[in-house]
């Protein structure tokens, strides 16, 4: 493995798989901000790993942003405003 490969934080992990990670918090923290407008405080980490697990297994957004509510929701019990 060369330096190329490596993440910017000198990991051997392969900077396509840290630059594919943060695509996906990106895209986390898009879909995210209607339920934290649309509901009582809440750890935004629980939310954010609900949908990033739902979508590390397979999930479409759509269905990961359902998962993730129902999370929040059922599990949780947060209030929607």
């Amino acid at each position: 493995m060369t330096s190329a490969d490596m993440s910017p934080a000198g990991s051997a992990e392969p900077a396509e798989d840290v630059a594919a990670r943060a695509g996906l918090l990106r895209e986390t923290a898009e879909h995210h901000d209607h339920y934290e407008k649309t509901h009582a405080p809440h750890n935004w980490w629980d939310w954010y790993s609900a949908y990033f697990g739902a979508r590390e297994h397979g999930k479409t957004p759509d269905e990961a942003v359902t998962a993730a509510n129902r999370y929040m929701d059922e599990v949780l019990h947060i209030a929607a405003l």
